[in-house]
């Protein structure tokens, strides 16, 4: 009776993961994150040439569309460590090791923005010699410039930016 009990269990994990990997999600969750933080990761892209696909697609993987602990807890949609050059507010969160310090924002849009000078810095440069739609190497590039320890980084976020189609986000033109 355990045996079956079990096969039916197994059977049905086999069945949802092959499902999530085929069928694209249509969880609302995402699409509601997307449209809300849409001009903000636009405005991003405007002010200091980060692709908003790419902004987007990190908020969405390393925030879970702001289901995760440090999005609502923190704010931290990026899921940045505290610095030393970091004197604000600060989350423990565990991650890489128990209690680690995380940055903490007044607002989610906060953490857009501070997303967005972390990459300024001199470690990332390699990024802004890139073209703003080259993706894939931004994706790449953003894995070898260390900001993800993840071997599988830029495939996951070139996944997220096709499943969402992030790469049509544009700014509304009013007529």
């Amino acid at each position: 009776m355990r045996r079956s009990a079990l096969l039916i269990f197994l059977t049905g994990c086999a069945t949802y993961l092959f499902a999530q990997q085929v069928c694209p999600p249509t969880d609302s969750v995402y699409w509601d994150y997307i449209a809300r933080y849409k001009e903000i990761v636009l405005q991003q892209e405007n002010e200091y040439g980060i692709p908003a696909a790419i902004t987007m697609a990190q908020a969405l993987l390393e925030s879970s569309a702001g289901q995760s602990e440090l999005a609502i807890n923190a704010n931290n949609h990026f899921g940045i460590k505290c610095t030393s050059e970091w004197k604000w507010e600060t989350y423990n969160h565990d991650d890489d090791a128990r209690n680690e310090c995380f940055r903490k924002y007044y607002a989610a849009e906060d953490s857009f923005i501070d997303h967005s000078l972390f990459l300024k810095r001199k470690r990332y440069a390699p990024l802004f010699e890139l073209d703003i739609h080259d993706y894939q190497h931004w994706a790449q590039t953003l894995r070898q410039c260390g900001y993800a320890t993840d071997p599988k980084y830029p495939d996951k976020l070139m996944d997220i930016i096709g499943r969402y189609r992030l790469d049509e986000l544009k700014a509304e033109v009013n007529e």
